[in-house]
Formats: structure tokens, sequence, C-alpha cells
């Protein structure tokens, strides 16, 4: 098939992995994981690395942990310019480089962004690369500062910094009712699916750990995962100290590993450029469809145990390649939580033990979470298994806040033109769908909509979304009564009557009725 040399096509993935009990171990930097990341994204192009590093026009970073917030700074330093920092130690000069805000959902927003800014003949060669340095700031967090890497450097130059993106996933309501971190709130949200399907806590906790199982059997094979090894249901399902629970409804193996050091990168080019650098056409992968959707903000959604944007964008993406579910031959579907993946199945008819399996990586926490960049291997692990599978099509899903944000890539070597998808006319009807009203200052009585319990904090808290008896208005409230954390962390608190009180400091609290 002929197609127009501004088509776009990814030509080189890499990936690079390192774990604390690696010999040699040695504390990398998020730049530094990403240099050896793209080393091996120039290298998989079958082409002379120097020539492709000369060629990009336009690098992207997603932003790491360490400088995801303006409130602290990166305890052990950082580059004032990450992705100008990875540019000068592989030897490529882009004329634009670009910081992406949080969000996991990035990696394939990007990757669809820039493929087609060079449909559009704008860009002819593009770098999107991430990393994470978890392991690395837990290795030395208590360590000497004379025995601590110094990972700050001054290289200036052009910067777009898209912002930090964190005011989309949270407010100060939700942040003072607990909402500070990934898993209370998609615990929030698995609670209510449970509470959809009608099922007991562990009965549910079952079945999350029957989805997660087979992932960990992936990972356990993968070399680039940061914890290979494969896990049982029974060692899922079962709390215990090295398993221990942290924010409900998740045990530790439930949950995005996140202290890993992990890199990844995507070349991205023109079929022209491609052709005038000698890229082998065998190592050419398409991007056939793409979608970008946002949610409603969490507490406006009238059924949280769901995902409209996840459902509009697969489908979308879906669309745009001209096949169905039934087509797709992988999936890397994004797997922070088990509520992501399963809002995707209830949607598409996939059952957790589709012989296609959901996973290529793993999942985020065997594989590793390795913050916005996770999707990143994905895309890298779907167009190593494209290669492997010509005409085959692999499906990337990514997700960014708190289920706010869904993209979706599908990859395959088949030739094809570069569609444009119709996600802005799309996310018209997210716009458009009702809301629920939200009383911020909660007095009354009033029943459990859906909750999660805080066992990081120092007094076990029950975090819970409820809805006022008086008008059915939504509420947030805090508990730390005896007797309602009793019901929180060792019975069946949905549909509990409550009472709650709103305070002076904004907290709203709750206690049984």
């Amino acid at each position: 098939m002929q197609v127009d040399p501004h088509t776009p096509v990814i030509i080189g993935v890499g990936q690079f992995t390192e774990r604390l009990d690696d010999p040699g171990y040695r504390g990398m930097s998020a730049v530094d994981l990403a240099t050896e990341a793209a080393r091996a994204a120039l290298s998989d192009t079958g082409a002379p690395a120097a020539d492709v590093a000369a060629a990009v026009e336009v690098m992207v970073g997603l932003r790491q942990f360490e400088i995801c917030t303006p409130f602290t700074d990166p305890p052990l330093g950082a580059s004032d310019n990450y992705v100008r920092s990875v540019a000068g130690r592989i030897g490529a000069d882009p004329a634009r480089a670009v910081l992406e805000p949080i969000g996991g959902n990035g990696s394939q927003k990007v990757t669809t962004e820039f493929a087609g800014e060079i449909a559009r003949g704008d860009v002819d060669v593009a770098l999107i690369l991430g990393s994470e340095n978890g392991s690395t700031l837990k290795t030395f967090s208590r360590a000497q500062a004379s025995d601590k890497p110094d990972h700050g450097e001054t290289v200036g130059g052009q910067l777009e910094d898209r912002g930090y993106g964190f005011e989309q996933y949270m407010s100060d309501y939700t942040a003072s009712h607990g909402l500070t971190g990934a898993p209370v709130q998609y615990g929030l949200l698995d609670n209510a699916r449970r509470a959809r399907l009608g099922l007991g806590v562990a009965e549910y906790r079952r079945r999350m750990a029957e989805l997660f199982a087979p992932f960990s059997k992936v990972a356990a094979k993968n070399p680039y995962s940061s914890s290979p090894v494969e896990r049982s249901v029974e060692e899922i399902v079962t709390v215990t100290d090295d398993n221990r629970m942290i924010c409900d409804p998740y045990p530790r193996l439930l949950v995005a590993r996140d202290t890993v050091n992990q890199g990844a990168a995507v070349l991205v080019a023109s079929v022209a450029a491609a052709r005038r650098l000698g890229v082998p056409e065998e190592k050419w992968v398409f991007l056939h469809g793409h979608a970008d959707q946002t949610e409603q903000d969490l507490l406006d959604r009238v059924d949280l145990s769901i995902s409209v944007s996840a459902r509009q964008a697969v489908a979308e993406a879906l669309r745009v390649a001209g096949i169905g579910i039934d087509d797709v031959a992988t999936f890397d579907l994004y797997s922070c939580f088990p509520f992501p993946v399963f809002a995707v199945c209830d949607e598409f008819g996939l059952a957790p033990d589709d012989p296609r399996g959901l996973t290529l990586t793993g999942g985020l926490p065997y594989f590793g979470g390795p913050g916005n960049s996770y999707s990143l291997h994905g895309i890298a692990e779907t167009v190593a298994a494209m290669r492997d599978a010509p005409g085959a099509y692999g499906l990337v899903g990514a997700n960014g806040g708190v289920m706010s944000k869904y993209s979706v890539g599908v990859y395959s070597t088949t030739p094809t033109g570069w569609t444009a998808d119709r996600s802005r006319e799309l996310q018209a009807d997210i716009a458009a769908l009702p809301t629920v009203g939200v009383t911020r200052h909660a007095v009354g009585t009033g029943t459990i909509e859906t909750y999660s319990v805080r066992y990081d904090w120092p007094e076990t808290t029950g975090v819970i979304i409820g809805r006022l008896d008086a008008d059915g208005t939504r509420f947030m409230a805090l508990g730390t009564d005896a007797a309602l954390v009793s019901l929180l962390t060792d019975g069946d608190p949905l549909g509990a009557a409550i009472a709650v009180t709103s305070h002076e400091d904004g907290i709203n609290r709750a206690t049984l009725a």
C-alpha cells in the first residue's frame, strides 16, 4: 500500500529498568534512566543512532513525581530542563522541547498529538520519553547528606512547560477529606463498582485478585519488570505483614508499585523521514486508531462505578482503526488499581481471563508503576508485539488522574494513512451529562454511597462519599468514630445510615446514625 510520505510511524522503542537488587545498582536519576531508554529506542530503529538523534526535531518529556508540584523541591536535586538534559546526552538538539503535565494518559496522548503534527507536515521526527526514579529517592531518603547523590544540573534552553496539572484531579474540598493519593481515590471507585454489582467485601477482593494474578504471570517473564514474581490469587487476597492493607479495598499487591527506577522512549517519524534515515520497513508500526477523552470531575459523576471517558475513547479509537474489540490481538490496559481495567472490561465484554491477556508489560503493581510514563512502556511492548505478528492489532489504554482522562491507541504493522479522530466532538457528550449536586458543609443524616479507609494515617480513618437524606445531594466526610471505623474495616458499610456534621475547619465528620 502506498501511503502519504507525511504518514506517522513508530520507528523505535526503548525501555530500561534498574532494580535495587541488581549488581552495581547505581541509584540513577530521572535523566539517566530516560537517557538509557532513549539510547535503546535509537538503537531499535536499525538505522545509525547518531543520524536518528540528529534528526529529532521535537522531544517530549513526561513529568516525574519529583517535579509534579511546586510545593517541594526534588530531594536529590533535578535538572532545570529534563528534556534537554537527555537531549545533550544522546546527541540531539531539538528545535522544540516539551514537558507534559501529570497524568498517566500522557504517554498515549502525546504520541497521538505529535503523530498528528507529523501527519500535518509540521514535524518530521519526534522523541517521547519518560522515567521515574522512585527507587533512588527511597533508597537515599534516610542517607546522610554527604552520602546522597546530587542530581541537580542546569542546562537552560527552550522548554515548553505545560504546567503541573494536578489541579485537574483534586480540589480543596476533596483534598481536605483525604483524597490526596491515588489508592484512596480509586478505592472509592472500586467500592462503588462493588455496590453496583451487589458483591460482598471478600468476594470482590477475590475478583480483583483473579483479575491481577494473570498480570503478575506476565510480569514474571518480562525482563524490564521491577518485580518479576508470579503471584497467586491467594497471595494477593491474603492480608499479611508483607501484603498489608494500603487503602480499602486494596492490600499492597493490588496497588501500583511506584518505588521503581524505569524509563521508556518512543520515536515517531514520517514515512519520508523513516526512509531517509534508513529505518527498515519491518520496524514500522502505524497508529491506526486513537482518541482522548476527559471525564467529569469526580463528585459530579452520577455513577461513580463506570468510566464514560474510557468507554468513548476505546470505542472511538476502534472506529478510527476500522476494527472491533474482537479484532484486537493484544491489550495493555492501564492497571494502577483494578478499577481502570474493570471499567474497560465491563463496557466491552472482556473477561478477566480473556485468552489474549489484558497486559503486555505485567501491570503497574508487578511490572512497575513509573509515574506518568507507565503507558510508554505499554506502547513499547505493543510495538514489539506487532512486529512479531505482522497485520495484528494491539490496543493501549492509558488512564490519568481519578479515572479523569483516558487516551487510547491502536497499533499495527499494516500500512495505513492518518485518520483524524472525533475526540473533540465526543467530548461534548460528556459535557452534556447530568451532574450530582454537592453539599460542601453537610449536616444531618445520610447514607454511605461509597468509601475507602486510610490505614496510612496516624489514626485509621474512613473516607466517605455519602448522600444526604434531606435532598439527595452528595457530600464527603471523614470518620474516626470507633463504631464506624469497625464497620468500615471489618463489615460492609455500603448503604449504611450515618449522621454528618460540619466543622469550622471545613471538614465534615461522620458517625453511625
